[in-house]
């Protein structure tokens, strides 16, 4: 079965102030839930709660040790993400354009 999300969804998530910091945090690899919520200065159920559609959607993975909750991006499907969206195409193209002034 074909996963189904709403592409323009998923990038307002990577783009919320918030949840772009969490992922910034997952880029070098999992981190615990307590981390995460510590340092988003949140509890983890909301972080979890912040974070419930891109794991809906295997954006983001959780994984469960004994007493911890580990958090991880998958960086493929949130790259794919971000290709399809024209919101990025429309960024690259307004930095080009602007590095063909600067230049």
């Amino acid at each position: 079965m074909e996963d189904r999300y709403d592409n323009s969804k998923i990038i307002e998530y990577i783009f919320d102030p918030e949840i772009s910091q969490i992922l910034a945090e997952l880029e070098s690899g999992g981190k615990e839930s307590s981390y995460l919520a510590s340092k988003s200065g949140i509890s983890e159920e909301e972080l979890k709660n912040k974070l419930s559609y891109l794991l809906k959607h295997d954006f983001v993975r959780q994984t469960n040790d004994t007493d911890k909750t580990i958090y991880t991006a998958n960086a493929e499907k949130l790259g794919q993400a971000m290709e399809k969206s024209s919101t990025f195409d429309t960024t690259i193209d307004s930095l080009t354009t602007l590095d063909s002034y600067l230049n």
